[in-house]
């Protein structure tokens, strides 16, 4: 028996939504787009001529339409919470680009709301979806790499000026967070995913003097980190937008039956027994550069695959809320260590 297609509407068509787009019309077959809103005209425009997608010029259009079962929300983090109670009220599923919100609060709500209602929410953290990070999650799960040792995490991009001259980028108001936040949540979620939470943490977030003059930037942009597991393993986090030209972010893991290391989309394992294992792309810069748009798009479409099979299904997509709340408790340890210059115990978001 076909699934009838799921009619579904875009809420924001900044910067974030080509992936989206791309990923929707290439899953043309699963979904029918109901209209793509953004208060600004001049964007309607820009996004109907470059992706052909019909828009709306009232977020009502999206909400009051009965037939319209899901949004994919694409707007600054400040908006998130307001539009997703919205959302909720309008008994419409959600698929939410990162992060849930600006503030811990708001992230909190952003899921309690939809838990509330009964509706599926799902969140774009992509990374979960390589195929290197899958292959490295079932070496872990099946001991293949022994019992975890040691762990680095290391986000080393480059953002230039003109990234931050766009009004509220890098800013509390808008972004609710720097590095950690908006660029390295990715990786840091996919790190939560393989190696879980911390039981503690330290580190230090400063903005560099590359965004001082000229700006009011209020957030961080160069992190350093450790964080210690109940298991006995220790990990080190260092973030940055400051290092030019920028580098493929890493994920390197260490245990009793051998290292891990991922580099962009590949993964190298070696094994203590001679055996090497070999998974993903090439390993290319993927949005690491002064371009923050320069990747494929096929991860975002796993998301919105997923999703709409969560939806079919009846279960929660692979990262829901809940599990969105985890990358965002882990920042929110870090970035509480680096105001307090104490350590700080991460417990259960």
């Amino acid at each position: 028996m076909t699934t009838p297609r799921r009619r579904i509407g875009v809420v924001g068509l900044g910067m974030a939504s080509a992936p989206h787009a791309q990923s929707l019309i290439d899953l043309a077959d699963r979904v029918e787009v109901a209209g793509c809103f953004s208060p600004s005209a001049a964007r309607r425009a820009a996004f109907a001529a470059r992706h052909g997608l019909p828009v709306v010029d009232r977020l009502e259009a999206l909400l009051d339409d009965p037939a319209l079962s899901a949004v994919l929300l694409l707007t600054p983090p400040d908006s998130h919470a307001d539009l997703v109670a919205r959302c909720a009220a309008a008994g419409k599923h959600v698929l939410l680009e990162k992060p849930l919100d600006a503030t811990p609060e708001g992230a909190r709500a952003v899921v309690s709301a939809m838990e509330k209602a009964g509706l599926t929410l799902g969140v774009v953290l992509q990374h979960r979806f390589r195929a290197s990070v899958e292959r490295l999650e079932a070496l872990m799960r099946d001991g293949t790499l022994g019992r975890p040792l040691t762990a680095a995490v290391s986000v080393r991009w480059w953002r230039d000026a003109a990234y931050y001259a766009q009004p509220g980028r890098g800013m509390k108001a808008r972004d609710g967070g720097g590095v950690l936040l908006t660029q390295a949540i990715h990786t840091l979620d996919a790190f939560v995913g393989l190696a879980g939470l911390p039981d503690q943490v330290a580190g230090f977030a400063v903005t560099s003097v590359l965004r001082r003059p000229g700006t009011n930037m209020d957030t961080e942009d160069v992190v350093a980190a450790a964080l210690r597991y109940g298991n006995g393993m220790l990990a080190t986090v260092n973030a940055t937008t400051a290092v030019y030209p920028g580098y493929p972010e890493r994920i390197e893991i260490a245990g009793t039956g051998g290292s891990a290391v991922l580099a962009g989309d590949r993964l190298e394992a070696q094994l203590v027994t001679g055996e090497r294992i070999v998974a993903g792309e090439d390993g290319a810069t993927l949005g690491g550069g002064a371009d923050p748009m320069a990747f494929s798009h096929q991860h975002h479409r796993a998301v919105l695959s997923d999703f709409l099979d969560a939806l079919d299904e009846g279960r929660r997509p692979r990262v829901d809320g809940r599990e969105a709340l985890k990358v965002h408790r882990l920042i929110e340890a870090i970035l509480e260590a680096s105001g307090s210059a104490r350590s700080v115990e991460v417990g259960t978001p």
